[in-house]
Order: C-alpha cells, then structure tokens, then sequence
C-alpha cells in the first residue's frame, strides 16, 4: 500500500503553531495550488484547489519560522481524513497532508531540503492527538 502525496503550491496565510499535551509541535497551514488550461475556445481557464498541511516535531517548528503567507513550498507526506464533531453535535470529515517533508522554493540558493525523520524512530503523532 502506498499513501504519498505531493504538492507544489503556495502558503495562503502564515503558519499556525502550537503544542500537543506531550509538548510535540504543530504546525497547521493552507497550501494552494492551480491548475491553469485552454478550453475549447481557446480561453485560458483557472482552478485552485487548497489543501490542509499539519507538520509535527522539528519539521512543525522549521515551518512556523520559515514559512509566511505567499510563501512557495514543496509539501510530501501522506493524506489523512479525520472525523470529529463540531460544536453543534454535526459529524464533520477533515482531509489534511501530513507533512514528512517541506522543500522552500524562491529559487536560487534560498531553496532547503528539509526532511525531518521523527525524533523516536517512530512515525509522527496521529493528529487525533492535536488540538484543533
């Protein structure tokens, strides 16, 4: 089985941080990303799709400093869909990227790697652990 997602997109507004109750930061963030086509006329079309980002550990830590609305990244990690409750009692679903690695692009030499391996070994904390 395979979950891998990529994007290349860009911050719609700056990065949200916080911690879990075992101190872990997260980082939470809105990544946009167009597709742009002719149609059938020939007229240029646009679509914008956003997607959510949550980054745990070190790598939550380097985007809350790093990272600013406009912002152009490189986003891998893995599609997660959550199920909650809102204030109304309403089930709620909740698809977010969780991040495994985060690329800055700006071009030139500005542009940083940085894959962040979880601090224990282990995967990064399922976000059921996060406050949202």
């Amino acid at each position: 089985m395979l979950n891998k997602t990529m994007l290349i997109g860009n911050l719609g507004a700056d990065v949200e941080t916080r911690e879990t109750k075992s101190k872990v930061a997260v980082a939470n963030f809105r990544v946009a990303t167009t597709e742009r086509w002719k149609d059938a006329q020939g007229n240029q079309q646009e679509a914008t799709e956003w997607h959510r980002v949550v980054a745990f550990g070190r790598l939550a830590e380097i985007c809350g400093e790093y990272l600013a609305k406009g912002s152009r990244v490189y986003i891998e990690g893995r599609l997660q869909t959550r199920k909650w409750e809102d204030g109304d009692g309403i089930t709620r679903f909740t698809s977010e990227i969780i991040a495994r690695e985060m690329k800055m692009l700006g071009g030139g030499d500005k542009s940083e790697s940085v894959p962040v391996p979880p601090e224990d070994g282990n995967e990064p904390p399922r976000s059921d652990d996060v406050p949202f």
